[in-house]
C-alpha cells in the first residue's frame, strides 16, 4: 500500500493533448492556411478547497451525491468518516419534498474500511420522471440534503441535461460543476470521463496540489485522490443537485491507457498494469454512484438507459477491458518537420482489423441496443473524438494526414464497424437520429459523421459540407471543466482547422465550460457555456454557442439559445 517515491519528471500536459499544439503547427505550415491569418490553500479541514460545504455533520465530509437513475429506481451514494476503525451503520431516507416531511423510502446500510467507509444503496420502487429529496445519517450526525431525480417512462416531451469532462484539480476551479448544479431543470448530468486526475502535484498543472502529492498508483492513492475530489465544494454541489450518468476515460487510471498499459504507467517501477487497474477501479466503484455491471471484471463498464420513448443513452467503455496499444504514427513525407514522425495516414497498423476500441463483446452489444431501439433519439456517450481531426485534408484509403492515434482516428477499422451498424448491414436497417458525445479533448467541437469527410462525391461514400448530405450522424463534443487546451483567443487555429475538416461545423479551443442538451421530438439542440476563469472561484458564465440536430437530418445546422424549463422542483436546500 505504500506510494512511489520518485516524482515522474513534471511536464507540461499529456501527450495525447500535444496534437492541439502540433495542429497549429500544421494548420500554420499549410500556405492556404497561412492567411488565416496564484497558488490556493485547498486543505481546508472541511471542504479540501478552502470553500463551504453545504450544512451537515463532519461525519459526511464528501457529500453525497446520486446517479445511475432508472425510471423507478436510483443509487444513492455517501462516505462517512470514520471515528475508529469499527463497520458503521448508516440510515437514510427517501422524500418527495426538500424539507423530508412526505417520507416514501427509509432503509439503513452498514459500511467499514473494506469499502473506505462509502455507502451505495439501490433504491427502488419510485415513480418515472420525479424528483426526490434524500439524507443520511449516522451516530453522531446527519449528511446534506440531495436531491436526485428517476427517468421518465413512455411519452416525453421534453429532457434537458448537461454534459461534463476533464476536470484537472490541479489546473483551476471547478466553477463550471457550481454553474452546473444551480439549473434546477436539469434530468440529469452526463459525465464522459476524466473525473479524477492521478498524476502527482505539479506534474500537469500546479494551482492546486494533489492528495497525495505523488502519482496515484496504488488503492490507498486513488482512494485519497476521490476522496479530495469529493471535498471540493463546487463537485459536492452538482453532485448534490442533480443525478449523474459517469463514464470513466484514461485518468481516472493513466493517462493514454489500453488494456495492457498506459503511456503514464511504468511497468515493475510502478508495479503491474494490473494490479493498477484493479486498484483504481475498485476506488472508482467506491467513490463513484455507478452501478457495477460485472463484479467479477469491474473493467466491464458498458450500459444503457432508457429516458421514456424520447432517448436512449449507451455509454461505451473504451479504455480497460478491450482496447488495443496505440499504434505508432507513420511519419508523413508531406508534414512539416514539426509533425513528421507525429502525423499518420491510414495505412500499415492504422489499417489492422484485429485492433479493438470497443472488442467484440461490446461492438455486438451496441448494435444490439442502436438496431433494438424504439426511442426517437439515441445518444452515445463516449470518451474519445469519433469525427476525423486531420492536419491535411485526403481521400480514402489513406485519408489524409491525422493528428491524434488515441482517438477513433487511430482505429478506423473499428470505427468503420460502427458506421456499419448506423449505415445498416448484412440486412440490418440504417439507425437514424444517433448523436455521439464526447469529451477527452478539452475543447468544443460538433460535427457531422462521415467516413470519407474529405471527399465531395456522396454518391461515391462522401460528403457535401453545404448540405449534409453523405453524414450517417452527429458528434457534440464538451470542452472541460478546468483541464488546458491551446491558446486561440483570435480563433486562428479554429478556423484552419474547420477549413481542412469541412464536417466539423464548430470549434471552440480555449474556453473551459459544459454544454447543455435540450432534446424534443423533433430536435437536439446542443448549447456550450462557458465560465470566465478557473484561476478563482466565479460566478460568472456565458452562452458561447448553440447547433441543433433535426429529426431524421443526421447532421448539424444552426441552432438558438433554449429557454429553462418553468416552474423547475426546488433545488435542495
Amino acid at each position: 500500500m505504500g506510494r512511489p517515491r520518485n516524482l515522474k519528471p513534471g511536464r507540461r500536459g499529456p501527450s495525447r493533448r500535444d496534437f492541439l499544439r502540433r495542429t497549429g503547427a500544421a494548420m500554420l505550415a499549410i500556405p492556404l492556411l497561412d492567411a488565416c491569418g496564484g497558488k490556493d490553500d485547498d486543505h481546508d479541514s472541511n471542504t479540501g478547497t478552502g470553500g463551504t460545504t453545504p450544512s451537515g455533520s463532519n461525519r459526511f465530509l464528501h457529500g453525497v451525491a446520486s446517479g445511475d437513475p432508472l425510471s423507478d429506481a436510483v443509487l444513492l451514494w455517501t462516505r462517512v468518516s470514520p471515528a475508529g476503525n469499527a463497520a458503521v451503520s448508516v440510515d437514510y431516507l427517501v422524500a418527495t419534498d426538500p424539507a423530508l416531511s412526505n417520507v416514501v423510502k427509509r432503509g439503513s446500510a452498514s459500511t467499514d474500511a473494506s469499502r473506505d467507509y462509502t455507502v451505495k444503496v439501490d433504491v427502488g420502487g419510485l415513480q418515472p420522471g420525479t424528483s426526490y429529496y434524500y439524507r443520511f445519517s449516522a451516530p453522531g450526525g446527519q449528511s446534506p440534503v440531495g436531491r436526485t431525480r428517476t427517468l421518465p417512462a413512455g411519452d416525453t416531451g421534453n429532457l434537458r441535461i448537461a454534459v461534463t469532462s476533464c476536470a484537472s484539480l490541479a489546473h483551476g476551479f471547478f466553477n463550471a460543476y457550481r454553474r452546473v448544479a444551480e439549473r434546477a431543470d436539469l434530468d440529469l448530468v452526463v459525465h464522459l470521463g476524466d473525473y479524477i486526475y492521478e498524476y502527482g502535484s505539479g506534474q500537469y498543472g500546479s494551482l492546486r496540489s494533489y492528495e497525495p502529492a505523488t502519482e496515484a498508483i496504488t488503492l490507498a492513492d486513488y482512494r485519497a485522490r476521490h476522496a479530495q475530489y469529493k471535498r471540493d465544494a463546487d463537485l459536492q454541489e452538482v453532485h448534490r443537485q442533480h443525478p449523474m450518468v459517469a463514464i470513466w476515460d484514461d485518468h481516472e487510471v493513466a493517462n493514454d491507457a489500453w488494456a495492457g498499459g498506459a503511456q503514464n504507467h511504468t511497468e515493475g517501477v510502478e508495479g503491474s498494469w494490473s494490479a493498477r487497474v484493479a486498484a483504481a477501479l475498485q476506488a472508482y466503484h467506491e467513490w463513484m454512484p455507478v452501478r457495477v455491471v460485472d463484479p467479477a471484471n469491474l473493467k466491464k463498464n458498458n450500459r444503457s438507459f432508457a429516458l421514456g420513448k424520447l432517448a436512449d443513452l449507451i455509454m461505451l467503455e473504451e479504455r480497460f477491458n478491450a482496447r488495443s496499444q496505440q499504434a505508432q504514427p507513420t511519419p508523413d513525407i508531406n508534414a512539416n518537420t514539426l509533425n513528421a514522425g507525429t502525423t499518420f495516414t491510414q495505412s500499415g497498423a492504422f489499417t489492422d482489423p484485429t485492433r479493438q476500441m470497443l472488442g467484440t463483446e461490446e461492438e455486438d452489444w451496441l448494435g444490439t441496443r442502436l438496431r433494438g431501439s424504439g426511442a426517437r433519439w439515441k445518444l452515445i456517450g463516449q470518451g474519445v473524438m469519433f469525427a476525423q481531426l486531420k492536419a491535411r485534408p485526403g481521400v480514402l484509403p489513406d485519408g489524409g494526414t491525422f493528428l491524434n492515434p488515441d482517438q477513433w482516428d487511430g482505429y478506423q477499422p473499428a470505427r468503420d464497424r460502427v458506421y456499419n451498424i448506423i449505415k445498416g448491414n448484412a440486412g440490418a436497417p440504417a439507425v437514424g437520429n444517433v448523436v455521439v458525445l464526447t469529451g477527452d479533448i478539452h475543447s468544443a467541437w460538433a460535427a457531422d459523421l462521415s467516413q470519407d469527410p474529405s471527399n465531395s462525391n456522396v454518391a461515391q461514400g462522401g460528403y457535401d459540407p453545404d448540405t449534409g448530405a453523405g453524414s450517417h450522424a452527429v458528434e457534440l463534443i464538451t470542452t472541460s471543466v478546468t483541464s488546458p487546451a491551446i491558446d486561440d483567443e483570435r480563433g486562428v487555429i479554429a478556423a484552419a482547422l474547420k477549413l481542412v475538416n469541412p464536417h466539423v461545423k464548430y470549434v471552440e479551443l480555449d474556453k473551459r465550460g459544459y454544454m447543455l442538451l435540450d432534446i424534443n421530438a423533433s430536435r437536439v439542440v446542443a448549447e456550450w457555456w462557458y465560465v470566465d476563469t478557473i484561476a478563482g472561484r466565479s460566478a460568472n458564465q456565458a452562452f458561447g454557442r448553440a447547433v441543433q440536430v433535426l429529426a431524421g437530418a443526421n447532421h448539424l445546422s444552426s441552432g438558438a439559445q433554449t429557454a429553462p424549463r418553468p416552474n423547475p422542483p426546488a433545488l435542495a436546500p
